[in-house]
């Protein structure tokens, strides 16, 4: 039996935090839909259910007229009819003056007055939500905290499991076919001694057990592992405390097929015991295609 779908709705003020919420519900694994018209949510409702392969769903909500907050009422009147859905209001506010002064700092006009005062449509923001905001069931008042302190508190109010949202993605390479450019960290593991010079080795790779026994071998390469996965350690619970996402670790030698691989296969082990660990070999097979190719 299918579980019942999570429904965060995300509404408030504009300028209140919106845009932060729905990244961070993104981290946390939920199909996020940013302004989809509540007369179209009832028939998604009925896909989402046909699937049966999405069972956390955030949708950001954006009152601006009176008819699209009567289409809004009539929203969560069905969803309450609705056996299936367990839903949450998420609601985002923050006073008036810190409103205008995130408005001059982006230099965005109010939607609701393109032709007017920064204040004059904050108030009339505040009158079509005055009836949505006590229906919300976890209301946030952003004044004061800053976009990660708001990622901090939207992660302990909603997250359901123990799992870091954090992720840490690992990239082996070849430096001879260049540098990944989405790369946070990037590691040159060259200075180790190189499974190209043996002949049995040469067409295996770091996956293989006698490349990776090869690599491990070596007193340098226990010393260099120690050092750089102690440092790693150390420093991912700043990167998580920062509210990054995900943190990609590149770790390069000349052709990305024997030391790098290896090398990638360990520490990512070792991360995958405290964090979400995903590890991609960019240039593994790179040297086989060229050989079959000429």
């Amino acid at each position: 039996m299918q579980d019942n779908l999570q429904l965060v709705i995300i509404t408030g003020m504009s300028g209140a935090g919106k845009t932060v919420a729905i990244q961070s519900f993104e981290d946390m694994g939920f199909f996020c839909i940013d302004n989809m018209p509540p007369s179209l949510v009832p028939k998604f409702w009925e896909l989402i259910k046909e699937s049966g392969k999405i069972t956390k769903i955030a949708l950001v909500v954006d009152l601006r007229s009176r008819s699209f907050f009567e289409e809004i009422e009539n929203m969560l009147i069905d969803i309450e009819n609705t056996n299936f859905i367990d839903t949450q209001m998420l609601f985002l506010d923050a006073s008036d003056e810190e409103l205008v002064s995130r408005y001059k700092e982006t230099r965005r006009a109010h939607p609701l007055a393109m032709n007017g005062l920064i204040t004059e449509g904050i108030r009339k923001e505040r009158a079509i939500l005055e009836d949505i905001k006590p229906k919300a069931t976890i209301i946030i008042d952003t004044t004061k905290l800053t976009p990660r302190q708001l990622r901090e508190k939207i992660n302990s109010e909603f997250k359901t499991s123990n799992e870091h949202g954090f992720r840490i993605e690992i990239i082996s390479f070849g430096f001879k076919y260049g540098l990944p450019i989405d790369a946070d960290i990037v590691m040159d593991v060259r200075f180790l001694p190189n499974p190209h010079y043996i002949a049995d080795l040469r067409p295996l790779t770091g996956l293989d057990k006698q490349v990776y026994d090869y690599v491990m071998s070596f007193s340098e390469t226990e010393e260099f592992y120690q050092h750089f996965i102690g440092l790693l350690e150390a420093i991912m619970p700043g990167y998580v405390h920062e509210g990054k996402s995900s943190l990609t670790i590149a770790i390069g030698c000349t052709g990305g097929q024997h030391r790098s691989v290896a090398l990638s296969e360990r520490i990512g082990e070792e991360l995958s015991k405290n964090y979400k660990v995903n590890i991609t070999h960019r240039d593994k097979d790179k040297r086989k295609e060229t050989v079959n190719r000429s």
